[in-house]
């Protein structure tokens, strides 16, 4: 507001009268700000409310899987030896697991290569297969889909006549051998070793060129006093026995040894080790958990409900939705879903037979000794949550309750329309503020116009009185 001299002229309190009447007159804006900020607050009330239901929707979805009540855990005596996993497919059951040996792919090297040495022109061809005394020239090669040898071929010209030139050559084939270079004083080497392990990660090279010969291999060590590939490592699969059965892996993991069973072995074990337990159990664990996350995201969900619905009588305070049809059905419905049934074919018919039972404050308590008991019927509990295997009309428990959660949370659905309908009642009092604020601005301008007239009349009224009153004075001194 800029400066004013109304009043100055008649000596009145303009701008306190002209204050006092624009307050008065501003109160419908005061109490459209006040339900404005009540509308705000409701906003965001719903807004934590639909980031709860949301959170009970995840914790209801993994009870809806299958899996998580007929889940396996597997457990192994020695985890550092043999470790592994075990899908709801396994049976529960113990396996002794002794590793006699640890799968490898195969290596070879060749002798020295001096610095001044001629390597000359022609092609190396690596064949991917098994060393087999039984099959013609003692190997057997992989396959491809088509039947054709696994192999490739790489082409030596003049120019690349150094070892590491041909490893680059190899391995820009990008086959299943790798080539690297080991240097020492004396010179290098040039070191093959397949990228796979187990037996059929053999591979045997054949040259062409006198200068690449000393790089072939058929399997047999060159001799002591000839140059050629020699092998430092086989190509071997991984041996162990299972519960007094040999079994064989081409790497080191036994993938589905057992329906669901996968076991994956990290070393090998001596002669006189014992060997490693490895036991097959049903998940618990896991379904506890997830029945102890649904009652902490409910209860959560039911004292916000509770206290933004509530009425203190002491301090004469509103919740913040208290009388809120939307939360109160809410909160009713809720507990009404959590005090139905759950799919039919199993030993339950309700939650407080699992041991989750309603307090009296309307919140879940988890007897976990009646849980522990109905934990050991998986079956049981998974009929009663996930699908009815009797009706295929009636939803299992989790299954229902996580339908209503979705309908909740959809577009359209009960927290959309309450949020639109609040952001539209916000926009409304904003648009009215707006109109009460510019016709209090409008009154303010008019009353000052008006008490500017007035001043300007009574400050003229002023000077009259004070010309008069001098004039009086001035003719009673002249006739005394």
């Amino acid at each position: 507001m800029g400066i004013s001299s109304i009043g100055i002229g008649s000596g009145l309190e303009v701008e306190t009268i002209v204050s006092q009447l624009v307050a008065l007159e501003s109160k419908p804006i005061k109490a459209l700000q006040t339900k404005a900020t009540g509308i705000s607050t409701q906003i965001s009330a719903f807004s934590q409310l639909k980031s709860q239901i949301s959170n009970l929707q995840d914790q209801l979805d993994k009870l809806t899987k299958p899996a998580t009540w007929l889940g396996n855990t597997l457990t192994s005596s020695n985890s550092a030896q043999v470790a592994g996993t075990a899908t709801s497919n396994a049976v529960q059951a113990t396996y002794d697991v002794k590793v006699s040996q640890m799968a490898s792919g195969q290596t070879i090297g060749s002798s020295l290569v001096t610095s001044n040495t001629t390597l000359g022109a022609g092609t190396l061809t690596i064949s991917m297969g098994q060393w087999d005394s039984k099959a013609i020239g003692g190997f057997k090669a992989n396959a491809n889909k088509d039947g054709s040898d696994v192999k490739f071929t790489v082409t030596i010209t003049d120019t690349d006549n150094s070892l590491a030139k041909i490893a680059a050559k190899i391995n820009a084939e990008k086959g299943d051998v790798s080539a690297t270079v080991l240097t020492d004083h004396t010179g290098e080497r040039l070191v093959l070793q397949s990228k796979t392990t187990g037996t059929n990660s053999a591979f045997k090279v054949e040259a062409t060129g006198a200068g690449l010969q000393q790089f072939a291999y058929n399997g047999t060590d060159a001799a002591a006093n000839e140059t050629g590939m020699k092998r430092s490592a086989i190509a071997q699969d991984t041996l162990a026995t299972i519960n007094g059965i040999q079994m064989a892996s081409h790497t080191n993991v036994f993938e589905e040894v057992a329906a669901g069973v996968t076991l994956t072995v990290s070393q090998k074990m001596a002669d006189g080790d014992a060997p490693v337990r490895i036991t097959i159990a049903n998940d618990t664990a896991t379904a506890k958990t997830a029945l102890k996350n649904l009652v902490e995201s409910y209860n959560a969900l039911s004292n916000a409900l509770k206290t933004m619905t509530a009425y203190d009588k002491d301090s004469k305070t509103a919740g913040t939705l208290q009388g809120d049809s939307t939360a109160v059905n809410l909160q009713s419905a809720l507990r009404r879903l959590l005090s139905g049934p759950g799919g039919s074919g199993g030993e339950f018919t309700s939650l407080s037979q699992m041991g989750i039972a309603f307090q009296a404050d309307g919140t879940l308590k988890i007897d976990d000794t009646k849980l522990d008991k109905a934990l050991k019927d998986p079956d049981s509990m998974s009929k009663f949550f996930t699908v009815d295997v009797a009706d295929a009309n009636q939803d299992g428990f989790a299954i229902r309750l996580k339908d209503f959660t979705s309908g909740l949370l959809a577009t359209g659905g009960t927290f959309s329309t309450k949020d639109e309908t609040l952001k539209n009642a916000l926009k409304r009092n904003t648009a009215d503020q707006e109109r009460q604020t510019a016709r209090v601005t409008a009154y303010e301008a008019r009353v000052r116009a008006q008490y500017s007239r007035l001043d300007t009349q009574m400050a003229s009224l002023k000077a009259l009185d004070t010309y008069v009153s001098q004039q009086v004075a001035t003719w009673n001194k002249s006739t005394s």
